[in-house]
């Protein structure tokens, strides 16, 4: 047996901000809000476990969660490799379970794409692609992201590139919903041929996460804080059950010149919230998790 993994906060911030004083009670707030005695407890009782194994060990006995997913027949049966696109309303355990179920019904031939962030919970390194959200894209970051989309596995993205927020918005009043929908994920489907399969994922975080970053928003401060409770939020939601739809793939070829690749993102974007947000279809399969702790 390896010697246990382990999350290692003030290692990490001083891997992000090299040569800079970050003060001792900083790096204890952070230890508390990502859990980082929880984590290594539970990465210390469960050794050589790794990727879709460790994801859903963790569920269960870590956090307890439940789910069921809808629309499993519109998972294209071929080998020809695909391009996941959902919501984002956590920030971190949605991306876990869609990982989990999405890898289950594609012989695990799947990577997901994360803030690299996420790589210091390194049991899940195997299935992580990561993207730097603070700063450039490294080389390295950069080459891994071009391997993934000319290998043969499926992709998991958050267009969004950041977790739902509280917003405004015109003739809708205060709700939570997505950010803009990033162009990339259109470009890349078209470049490289990948049919794109849409997912709305129905979950929320707590009331103090929405109000800090709309808050933080309001009052004009850029640094992202509501971003370094996203562990906290994780934790908060320990038995939650929660639902996904899958919708009808939309071929590549779809996306031609008659709109933009901003429109077309924003076109993905609509299928998700006013079709599969609001689909009260009966789908032929569903999967439901009675996995218990």
């Amino acid at each position: 047996m390896s010697e246990p993994l382990t999350i290692d906060v003030e290692a990490a911030v001083r891997a992000k901000l090299p040569g800079r004083y970050v003060p001792r009670c900083i790096i204890n707030w952070l230890k508390k809000i990502v859990h980082q005695d929880e984590m290594n407890e539970f990465l210390k009782t469960h050794t050589d476990i790794y990727d879709f194994d460790f994801a859903r060990i963790y569920l269960t006995e870590g956090l307890h969660c439940t789910y069921n997913i809808t629309g499993v027949e519109n998972i294209p049966q071929t080998d020809q490799p695909l391009l996941f696109v959902s919501n984002h309303p956590l920030g971190g355990l949605d991306g876990i379970v869609l990982a989990l179920m999405l890898g289950e019904q594609r012989q695990y031939n799947l990577r997901l794409i994360v803030t690299d962030l996420l790589m210091y919970i390194k049991p899940l390194n195997g299935i992580f692609v990561p993207v730097n959200k603070v700063g450039k894209q490294s080389r390295e970051y950069a080459l891994k992201h071009q391997q993934l989309w000319e290998s043969d596995m499926d992709i998991l993205t958050f267009p969004a590139g950041a977790c739902s927020r509280l917003q405004d918005i015109k003739g809708e009043g205060r709700v939570i919903r997505d950010l803009d929908w990033k162009k990339s994920f259109i470009r890349h489907a078209v470049q490289y041929k990948r049919d794109i399969v849409p997912i709305y994922f129905e979950g929320k975080n707590s009331n103090f996460f929405y109000k800090l970053a709309y808050w933080r928003k309001k009052l004009g401060i850029k640094v992202n804080i509501e971003m370094l409770y996203l562990a906290d939020e994780m934790y908060k939601a320990k038995g939650s059950h929660f639902t996904a739809r899958i919708g009808q793939p939309i071929p590549y070829t779809t996306f031609d010149q008659s709109r933009t690749p901003v429109e077309w993102a924003q076109y993905v974007k609509e299928i998700v919230y006013k079709t599969l947000k609001l689909s009260t279809f009966n789908s032929k399969t569903s999967l439901n998790s009675k996995l218990k702790p």
